[in-house]
């Protein structure tokens, strides 16, 4: 996600999980990459996207809560929305999603999803939307959290009285997509992720894209037709309004003569389901009121106040703060009002450079775009460089520091995160699932952890020194220079979708530039060595090369060649 993609928003969803299929990630196939959606996701095209089944940015509802929280910094007049699955015990994680400051809470059902969902996941996986609704209203009043988010629903909605029944259960925001779609021209051929989609719906393919005939006018019909239908159901009722509705349980009955005429039905209990609990004036059943973002002490106010004149007349600035771990999200509001203004370019590189000494918290430097320096002296906790969206990001240790960097952890876990762009130079290690979904960052660091490059599509990155076990699982796009002193990262590699090749001339140029800069920057003694004898140094450092990468790259070489 950019800067500017998430300055644009009105809604940012957390998709914690899909009701059609929960627990299992998404895969975009090649050839369905084309060049608009190489742009969109800055990735390659031709070179097939997986969209891992697990957030690595999210392990706890502590972790959720930060990300919510850098994504309020990143936009603060967008609400943030968190996807649930309905599933057994859907209403306790519910509850630590509203105390984490989500501002909505998405319900989501088994039957909807695309057809690109494996079959068996189709068939098999998932529980119904009333069931995950019903316990999510019933926990978050019996807790008195239900006024501070808003309850939404999904799956399989196709009426008035479905979203009346919603309605009941507890939820006042629906989601209809799949019979809105059928309206556009869907005919459900359930054949979504092999491009052939006959009737261009769910297609890059030019030509069967001209067979779509759908119109919004038929879609705004439906839903004209779809609220009418449900102010007729909430007439019969006697409500005037939603709000009136949300939550009213007792309106609805169970059929019992269904339950006794099917054996598999006979003696289930769905009293559960229609639970209300006692009235109680100082619980509201649906949002009332705005949660507590946390937003008015941080630190970025301070560095919006400093960056006026940049941002007014792009007048360099340049400013130095202190920094304690409770400063998180460093840059996230200053980098919000750049993007308001000047878009995603930015500003010019280098218009402002802030620099902080101490121990910065979780996410620095997350989601800052073009024109941004943001030098720490000191060391930094986890998710540093969230989203860089095109800023530069130096960090070194203490000058008065008595400890080897090369040899001690500078920065947490899950640095560089879906990062789009900027650079970054790090003296001393990261930890683990370093540049995990990074897409576009260049940068050098001292050692990693475990799991390093993971799902990676574009950029590049510099490692001079150890990286753990599982190096490049799922990397798709991007390359990384690894300096292999011990001779051992071929055994900590994950080479299912990667080749180890020597450097060529003109990555060995591009490696000198980059451990130049580092030792520029931060003063690096390992650069410094690297540099030293670098005719001889280039010779330990491993090409991590993607392979579908490098196809996508030789093809569009020949094809470049034929013209």
């Amino acid at each position: 996600m950019t800067s500017l993609y998430l300055t644009e928003a009105d809604e940012l969803q957390i998709k914690m999980a899909q009701g059609a299929k929960p627990g299992e990630g998404g895969q975009l196939p090649g050839h369905k990459v084309d060049e608009w959606i190489g742009k969109v996701r800055h990735s390659t095209p031709g070179v097939g996207l997986i969209s891992p089944p697990p957030h690595h940015d999210i392990y706890s509802i502590e972790d959720l809560a930060q990300l919510i929280f850098d994504l309020k910094n990143a936009n603060r007049s967008a609400r943030i929305n968190v996807k649930l699955v309905s599933k057994a015990g859907v209403g306790t994680i519910a509850a630590g999603v509203a105390k984490a400051k989500a501002d909505v809470i998405l319900i989501s059902g088994h039957d909807g999803g695309t057809g690109a969902s494996p079959m068996s996941s189709i068939r098999h996986a998932g529980l119904p939307w009333e069931l995950g609704l019903a316990e999510t209203h019933q926990t978050l009043v019996k807790n008195k959290l239900r006024s501070r988010v808003t309850v939404q629903a999904d799956g399989q909605m196709k009426t008035g009285r479905d979203i009346a029944i919603a309605a009941l259960l507890g939820a006042e925001e629906w989601g209809v997509a799949t019979a809105a779609l059928v309206v556009e021209g869907c005919i459900l051929m359930r054949k979504c992720h092999l491009n052939t989609c006959p009737v261009g719906v769910a297609t890059q393919d030019p030509e069967l894209r001209k067979r779509f005939n759908g119109d919004p006018e038929h879609v705004v019909n439906f839903f004209k037709f779809l609220t009418e239908e449900l102010r007729e159901i909430m007439a019969d009722l006697g409500f005037r309004t939603i709000e009136e509705m949300v939550g009213q349980a007792e309106f609805l009955e169970v059929k019992e003569d269904n339950l006794a005429n099917n054996f598999k039905l006979k003696g289930l209990d769905l009293s559960p389901i229609l639970y209300r609990e006692p009235a109680d004036s100082s619980v509201g059943l649906y949002k009332q009121e705005e949660q507590d973002h946390g937003l008015a002490g941080v630190l970025d106010w301070k560095l919006l106040a400093a960056a006026q004149p940049a941002l007014e007349a792009k007048t360099p600035v340049v400013a130095e703060f202190p920094v304690i771990n409770t400063d998180r999200t460093i840059g996230a509001i200053l980098s919000n009002e750049i993007t308001k203004k000047y878009r995603g370019e930015g500003l010019p590189d280098g218009t402002i450079h802030f620099k902080f000494k101490g121990t910065a918290g979780q996410s620095f430097g997350a989601f800052n775009t073009c024109g941004v320096t943001l030098e720490l002296e000191g060391g930094a906790n986890d998710y540093f460089g969230k989203g860089l969206s095109g800023a530069r990001l130096v960090v070194y240790p203490d000058k008065t520091a008595t400890f080897t960097p090369e040899e001690n952890s500078i920065i947490g876990n899950v640095a560089f995160y879906g990062a789009t762009g900027g650079e970054a130079f790090i003296r001393g290690v990261a930890g683990e699932r370093f540049c995990v979904r990074n897409s576009g960052v260049t940068v050098v660091v001292e050692g990693i952890g475990d799991h390093g490059c993971e799902y990676m599509t574009g950029g590049r990155a510099v490692i001079l020194g150890g990286t753990g076990r599982n190096f490049g699982a799922g990397m798709s796009g991007g390359i990384a220079y690894v300096w292999d002193v011990a001779g051992d990262f071929a055994q900590n590699c994950n080479p299912e979708m990667i080749d180890l090749d020597p450097l060529g001339d003109e990555d060995a140029d591009e490696l000198r530039s980059l451990v130049q800069q580092h030792l520029e920057l931060t003063g690096s003694s390992v650069a410094k060595f690297v540099l030293s004898d670098f005719e001889s140094e280039v010779g330990r450092f491993v090409k991590v090369f993607p392979r579908d990468y490098k196809k996508a790259l030789a093809g569009k070489a020949a094809k470049v060649a034929a013209e």
